[in-house]
């Protein structure tokens, strides 16, 4: 049969070459195969625009627009049955609008940052087997304190809570105003999130009964609360699950030891008992943190004051100064297989200890690890044990 295009197959042949020369942006489609009509055959992100150009001389800026497609599955095919008979013409498609991708976070609230959806990599880097698996896990996004609670903010907020129909095991403790608040116990801590929703007019995340009702918001005494329990839509806050927690701490980087973007620890980023000749990426120096090691213990530090240890999300002491109780009953074997819950886990639903994060003033090297699980009884109230905050985004 008689080709009906001899002139437009000269030129899709140049095109042809012209593509497999070209080096195209990451995420860019990609044109794959043309034939005869022209016939495209085109790779792309599902959910993207494309819009599909061509032109007859590639000196200069000459690109007319063909059209432009929302990409529903790809590869897909595109047919240019307006293509005239010339010479040669070429092809490209670029994105101009990605439909599906989420938005960004809205403006975080004061002192707080976004921490934006995402998977990563939870668990010891490289580990196989072992109560830290590692393992892709999927969270939504969310927000939270840039800084550990302090004293002052605790204690402004337990006075208001007091008077409000709330009640406490422990009053708390804080070396000095600007030091986190540690002494409290699970219980406390999260009736205080809970005081803190309120003082603030926002939803309580946390309910002494699974319906959730306002009537049942838990501001006294000692509940073993479950998954059920919690308003995860609510707008108030709440303590991290462990694998938001982790995801934070990471700063938005995988394969990392600690928050920062190096596999080393000091002082000029956390606030640890230094072991140098224990620990080969414990760089020291050895002992307590000579800045805060004064009076009598503990030895915490001003929230936020090594701003060497700032992560990628603008987190402060996600490593040291106090460990931070986090949502979940602590589960040895929750993530020892390759099963485990993957989309934004919040732990067994029953348990006799909570988790603990990030290592203290008083904790080695190894216990400042990104990936290091601790867990202690909800009614451990210790100086070495603080918390911080989060706050759920619904998009």
């Amino acid at each position: 049969m008689k080709n009906p295009f001899p002139r437009v197959k000269i030129g899709l042949y140049a095109l042809a070459l012209t593509v497999g020369t070209s080096a195209l942006a990451a995420e860019q489609p990609i044109i794959r195969n043309i034939s005869r009509v022209p016939w495209l055959t085109i790779e792309s992100k599902v959910g993207y625009t494309n819009q599909i150009q061509y032109t007859n001389k590639l000196t200069g800026n000459h690109w007319a627009v063909l059209t432009n497609l929302v990409v529903t599955q790809s590869p897909y095919w595109f047919f240019d049955v307006s293509a005239a008979s010339e010479p040669q013409r070429y092809y490209q498609v670029v994105n101009i609008a990605p439909t599906n991708e989420p938005p960004p976070p809205p403006a975080p609230a004061a002192g707080m940052v976004a921490i934006p959806e995402g998977v990563f990599l939870m668990g010891v880097p490289g580990s196989t087997a072992g109560v830290a698996l590692e393992h892709s896990v999927f969270v939504n996004a969310f927000l939270m304190d840039s800084n550990l609670v302090s004293y002052t903010l605790w204690a402004n907020v337990y006075q208001w809570a007091i008077s409000h129909g709330y009640s406490f095991s422990h009053a708390g403790a804080g070396k000095a105003a600007t030091h986190p608040v540690q002494k409290v116990d699970w219980y406390d801590v999260v009736k205080w999130c809970n005081a803190r929703s309120e003082k603030d007019g926002l939803t309580p995340c946390y309910y002494v009964s699974t319906s959730l009702n306002a009537a049942d918001v838990y501001r006294t005494g000692v509940y073993n609360l479950g998954n059920g329990h919690v308003n995860w839509a609510a707008n108030g806050y709440r303590l991290p699950t462990e694998a938001e927690w982790e995801r934070a701490a990471r700063g938005g980087t995988n394969g990392r030891l600690f928050p920062w973007a190096t596999d080393k620890i000091s002082k000029t980023r956390a606030n640890y008992f230094g072991n140098t000749a224990s620990y080969i990426y414990d760089e020291g120096p050895d002992g307590f943190h000579s800045s805060y090691s004064t009076g009598s213990e503990p030895y915490t530090s001003p929230v936020g004051d090594l701003k060497s240890g700032r992560n990628a999300y603008g987190l402060y002491d996600m490593a040291g100064n106090v460990g931070q109780w986090c949502w979940d009953w602590y589960g040895r074997s929750y993530y020892t297989t390759i099963n485990n819950p993957v989309d934004n886990p919040q732990g067994p639903n029953t348990g006799t200890a909570r988790v603990v994060r990030s290592g203290s003033w008083q904790a080695l090297a190894p216990a400042q690890k990104c990936s290091a699980r601790d867990n202690r009884a909800p009614k451990t109230a210790l100086n070495t044990i603080g918390f911080r905050c989060v706050r759920g985004l619904d998009y």
